[in-house]
């Protein structure tokens, strides 16, 4: 039996997350409960919108809105002029590749490569210009441990490669892709191909080092792991990001409309827009703060603590197969039986008070069906939940497999 060695409050996170008295929530890589204090956040400055209108508001809370890029810098190791803030990791992604897109000269000489489990949103947008413009995607194979093979991926590389494509944590294979190794790779090769990562399952469930991994964007959802409300994300941008590309359309809070022409800001906010929801903004931070508060290597802890024992529990029900595979796993944990479906045992666990998700192949689809996977079951537990939380959840799955 694995031990939680996090030391980690458990008592105090449930107390801190009024949701955890409602429901047993297993599905945090859909949208985590969010803490109290992220919330409050918000309702406080909806409340001084409708007091005193919405600029007003914003204007008094300038210098935490300001702030909120800072804090999430902390939370990638780099600094908050790097941060550029979104509606969501796909609105940021796609603010990135705009940018790259509008910079470049795409054609059929073009080659964007992909991780085999990359997410369905991060490649729709290069097959429609394999579809327009005759660009080519190839997507890099797993290693035997089913991870992006780093080799492999050397080996594709050439001058027409002028975009990499990989996910830190996939959202249904439990697998942890070695995104620090592929950018090292990269930089060993001497390629001129802009790396994107998608990290909206990674951060706020284990440490990262940005700069570390040598990504040019790197991209977040808020309502994950990070425990932010919906409709927030935010970006990692490069100094090679900042120096070489502008987004495309340009918006006046990225850009100065000069007499002569316009200017693009130097640091990050030249990819955001002005109109936000500074709302939710605000509630973002506050996760973000609770989260450096509880400690990233803390909160990783746990969460491999209760995705082992999630894993272990399911293991020994009959007719259940895991399907996570790597080396290194993350907190996401995945499942199928043989021969219920698992839109049933979703079903089934919903009844009794338990969220987890469906998953299948339209998110990823050269994943599923590489592996002979038509649909899973997702569990996803944060720190908030608890061992006795999993053994509920396995016990109804156990009921159902009868």
């Amino acid at each position: 039996m694995a031990n939680d060695r996090s030391g980690l409050d458990v008592a105090r996170l449930r107390a801190d997350t009024r949701g955890c008295a409602e429901v047993v929530h297993l599905n945090n890589a859909g949208s985590a409960l969010p803490p109290s204090i992220a919330v409050d956040t918000m309702v406080e400055h909806l409340r001084r919108e409708e007091m005193i209108g919405g600029y007003e508001a914003h204007a008094q809370a300038a210098e935490r809105i300001e702030s909120v890029r800072d804090s999430i810098g902390l939370l990638l190791d780099t600094s908050g002029s790097n941060i550029a803030l979104s509606i969501s990791a796909t609105d940021s992604w796609d603010r990135a590749f705009s940018a790259i897109n509008f910079a470049s000269d795409f054609g059929p000489h073009t080659k964007m490569l992909a991780s085999s489990s990359e997410y369905a949103s991060n490649v729709l947008p290069v097959m429609q210009l394999a579809r327009h413009h005759g660009v080519q995607l190839e997507f890099i194979p797993d290693d035997e441990n089913g991870i992006t093979d780093v080799a492999a991926l050397e080996s594709m590389l050439d001058d027409q490669v002028a975009v990499v494509l990989i996910n830190h944590c996939p959202s249904q294979n439990g697998l942890i892709n070695p995104v620090a190794a592929i950018g090292h790779a990269l930089e060993r090769e001497q390629s001129n191909a802009w790396y994107l990562v998608d990290a909206c399952q990674s951060v706020g469930q284990m440490p990262i080092d940005v700069t570390e991994i040598g990504a040019d964007f790197l991209s977040v959802t808020g309502r994950k792991f990070v425990r932010g409300p919906r409709a927030t994300g935010f970006m990692y941008c490069s100094p090679r990001s900042l120096a070489e590309l502008e987004p495309f359309p340009a918006d006046l809070h990225g850009a100065h409309w000069d007499p002569d022409g316009y200017t693009m800001r130097s640091n990050a906010q030249r990819f955001e827009s002005w109109e936000k929801d500074y709302a939710a903004l605000l509630g973002l931070g506050a996760a973000v703060d609770y989260s450096l508060a509880l400690g990233l290597d803390a909160i990783g802890q746990r969460i491999t603590y209760l995705a082992k024992e999630m894993r272990r529990m399911l293991a020994e029900i009959p007719g259940i197969e895991v399907l996570d595979r790597g080396i290194e796993k993350s907190g996401i944990i995945t499942f199928r039986h043989e021969r219920i479906e698992a839109a049933a045992i979703v079903a089934g666990l919903k009844e009794s008070g338990i969220n987890v998700s469906l998953g299948t192949p339209e998110y990823s689809q050269v994943d599923y069906l590489a592996h002979g996977v038509t649909s899973m079951v997702r569990v996803s537990p944060h720190v908030y939940n608890t061992r006795e939380e999993l053994e509920t959840c396995a016990e109804v799955v156990r009921g159902l497999s009868r």
